[in-house]
């Protein structure tokens, strides 16, 4: 792990940009650009917070219950899933989503962009331990940019001599006002894989509301979709590129029960719209190539 001392001086913007290590240990990245704020964890590349100026609530949900531990991912904010997308199908009884939400990055930048955000760049690369379950050599870099808006980029490198296929998404958990008060838009009439029903193909009709478990595979996706609340009188618009994949999923309060770091009344407080590459939509890259997947959230007042 890079040390508090060395990240200040190396990476430290005045003012703007610091490390400090939180009661777990872990290392927290605190942004206050006079834009927006924001908190990222080294552990796992992962965004926590991110509140525009005009903005009374969080952008993103995190769990009460979070667990920093090594080992664990944290529940709420942006969650890398990578190199596959929801369960293990190797049969050798690997994490869902994927290693890399439980491993410590490396920063490798920081910066002052001319419009006043601030980027920073966190990486992973592969070690003997990823190689043991998924044996190709890899760099993959996030690049988190805090300013009016908040996009988030995740590149994959293929460092080393074969091709590689992979699955991936930007797991993220919007802070809602109430789960009964927020609509996603952008998706009607798109056809969608059910998770809760035997990975059916459906269509959706209309705005998506939910009033129960939702766990779905949304396929060729739009470029742009919204998550309006009334609540928070605001709207979200969540714009993506690099993949044609968008999941939405809340757990209801059946499922969310047997989760042990959420309430049970946290699924009232979340939802997750996911930017993704997956299903028939996986990426597969040669050596030397590369892949990119963005996503965009911009908050705008009703």
């Amino acid at each position: 792990m890079q040390e508090i001392e060395q990240l200040n001086s190396k990476f430290g913007i005045t003012n703007t940009l610091s490390f400090e290590q939180d009661e777990s240990g872990f290392i927290m990245v605190l942004i206050d650009n006079g834009i927006s704020t924001a908190t990222v964890s080294t552990y796992g590349g992962q965004i926590l917070s991110f509140q525009p100026k005009n903005d009374e609530h969080d952008l993103l949900y995190l769990s009460e219950h979070a667990v920093y531990e090594d080992g664990q991912a944290i529940r709420g904010g942006t969650p890398v899933c990578w190199p596959w997308f929801g369960d293990d199908v190797s049969g050798l009884g690997l994490p869902s989503h994927g290693f890399v939400r439980n491993q410590q990055w490396q920063v490798v930048q920081s910066q002052v962009l001319t419009d006043g955000s601030t980027s920073l760049t966190l990486m992973l690369t592969d070690t003997d331990e990823s190689r043991a379950v998924w044996p190709y050599q890899f760099e993959l870099y996030i690049e988190i940019v805090i300013g009016k808006k908040l996009t988030l980029s995740l590149t994959t490198k293929n460092t080393g001599s074969k091709a590689f296929t992979f699955t991936q998404a930007l797991h993220t958990y919007f802070n809602i006002s109430d789960i009964e008060q927020v609509m996603v838009s952008g998706l009607s009439s798109k056809y969608y894989l059910d998770k809760l029903d035997r990975f059916d193909l459906k269509m959706q009709v209309g705005d998506i509301a939910v009033n129960q478990e939702v766990d779905r595979i949304y396929q060729a996706a739009p470029y742009m979709v919204h998550l309006k609340d009334s609540g928070f009188k605001r709207t979200v618009a969540i714009s993506s590129t690099g993949g044609h994949t968008t999941v939405v999923w809340n757990p209801w309060s059946e499922t969310v029960s047997s989760i042990k770091d959420l309430d049970d009344d946290s699924y009232r407080q979340f939802i997750c719209i996911e930017t993704v590459n997956a299903a028939d939509d996986n990426v597969v890259l040669a050596a030397n190539e590369q892949h990119t997947l963005s996503a965009v959230y911009s908050v705008e007042a009703d």
